[in-house]
């Protein structure tokens, strides 16, 4: 069984590493467990680079704390050229995987609250009414109608990250 940490307690991204990882390894093949760290970006990472170098340290301190483990997993949300979106980083032993998400084009009235500052999450719930949103569908459930959610498409970049964990090609 692989002890996977899951640098974040955000039940929308668990339950998108927990399906990720059984889908490619196997119904109950991984424990996995969530911790608190920092990511070293702001709340509301902007830009792809920022976000991926909030994934990147998220696993860094989660390797420091639960060396023992046999998967670090971070995913971290941005925006970026007035979408969201999010960036997966996987590390295991030396070796790394990483994905970008799918993106979501934003509403411009929703883009000038963030780009003044204010975090993504809670500016979709204030608009919605939906507590704690990004724990939940998330922007992209609420802007889909539901088709997709905030979990679905992490799932996705999970998986892709993945790959050189489990597809010889990569050795």
């Amino acid at each position: 069984m692989h002890q996977v940490i899951c640098a974040t307690t955000n039940p929308a991204k668990i339950k998108a590493i927990l399906h990720a990882f059984e889908a490619i390894f196997g119904t109950a093949s991984c424990h996995i467990e969530s911790v608190v760290v920092e990511t070293g970006v702001p709340e509301q990472p902007l830009g792809s680079e920022e976000t991926r170098a909030g994934a990147r340290i998220r696993v860094q301190n989660a390797r420091a704390l639960k060396p023992e483990a046999d998967f670090w997993v971070a995913i971290e949300a941005g925006i970026d050229e007035g979408s969201t979106f999010s960036w997966v980083v996987i590390e295991r032993g030396d070796k790394r995987g990483e994905a970008r998400s799918a993106t979501l084009p934003l509403p411009e009235s929703i883009l000038e609250k963030v780009y003044q500052g204010e975090p993504l999450g809670p500016v979709m719930s204030a608009l919605t009414g939906i507590d704690a949103i990004g724990r939940k569908e998330g922007a992209i459930g609420v802007f889909t109608g539901g088709v997709l959610t905030r979990s679905s498409v992490y799932h996705q970049a999970v998986v892709l990250a993945l790959s050189p964990f489990h597809n010889a090609i990569y050795d």
